[in-house]
């Protein structure tokens, strides 16, 4: 099992590189950051841009895999994005992970004018989604014509560091979702249930994960894959469940997904006097000590 961290996009540079250098030197397998123009209580605080951060945060660190948790539709084309990763593929040295799903109806999902989008809408566009952008990334040039995107002798040319191209990690629950997982991810992504951390109780929330985990399996099994190809990544912060609080809260919380068949768990850099407010002391145990006390 893997750990990793979500590093928000909040901080001036001048600050923002010593967390995303600790991040490193605490040994964390990846750390994301969300991909948003702006997010819930957040909204009118400071809010930089998810990729030009991520670049920086390539060029202050050596060994940090970086990614989106996630990037969606909202406000994104598959032609500009993909344009976008293969630069920032190159400046990591191969360490980006790209998090996609289909989006939801924060802030951003209207910011450039746009109505708010039914879910069935954002299914049917994240459909042609990931696909155009797996052919962008993939091929030095693409041409398609999609309901909602298309592209038109699209050149990207060196292409991605990594090969055949970055590597997805499709945060889905639903059918369309989960069945764009399973064919063109290599990572699948839960933030438990999808309703809300008031909505089941915390002794219920594995159980929830086990069900998305086992329609995973058979959407893989239908696209002929193997499920056990996917990395599995849990976003911590979504439930009512607090493994931040103490490294023994971790370890019983850790050891319990890593049964459901969790391969990463992913969770969120401390921000006093937010969400995601927890002692930056006990975060730093978790991240150094926590993993190895389940081996």
């Amino acid at each position: 099992m893997r750990l990793s961290t979500v590093i928000l996009p909040i901080y001036r540079w001048a600050e923002g590189q010593k967390v995303w250098r600790r991040a490193e030197d605490l040994g964390f397998h990846a750390a994301y950051t969300y991909d948003h123009l702006s997010w819930r209580s957040f909204r009118d605080g400071p809010w930089f841009g998810s990729i030009p951060t991520l670049t920086a945060a390539a060029s202050a660190t050596e060994q940090l895999r970086l990614g989106t948790l996630v990037t969606s539709p909202n406000f994104r084309h598959p032609v500009t994005l993909a344009k976008e990763l293969i630069t920032l593929d190159d400046v990591s040295g191969g360490r980006l992970t790209l998090g996609i799903g289909a989006g939801g109806t924060g802030f951003d999902a209207t910011a450039m004018g746009q109505k708010a989008w039914s879910p069935q809408e954002r299914a049917e566009r994240f459909g042609e989604f990931v696909p155009l952008l797996d052919e962008l990334l993939t091929n030095d040039a693409t041409t398609r014509e999609g309901t909602y995107y298309s592209a038109v002798e699209a050149r990207n040319i060196p292409g991605c560091v990594q090969t055949p191209r970055v590597p997805f990690y499709v945060a889905a629950t639903g059918p369309r979702g989960l069945k764009l997982a399973a064919r063109y991810g290599q990572g699948w992504v839960t933030y438990g249930d999808p309703k809300g951390p008031a909505d089941v109780p915390v002794e219920q929330a594995p159980g929830v994960v086990a069900q998305q985990i086992e329609k995973l399996a058979a959407a893989c099994e239908a696209a002929g894959r193997d499920v056990g190809e996917l990395a599995k990544v849990l976003l911590q912060g979504s439930t009512a469940e607090k493994p931040l609080q103490s490294v023994d809260a971790f370890v019983d919380w850790a050891g319990t997904y890593r049964e459901l068949g969790i391969t990463e768990l992913v969770i969120h850099w401390p921000v006093p006097d937010s969400i995601f407010a927890n002692d930056l002391d006990t975060f730093e145990r978790i991240a150094t000590e926590g993993l190895a006390q389940l081996s």
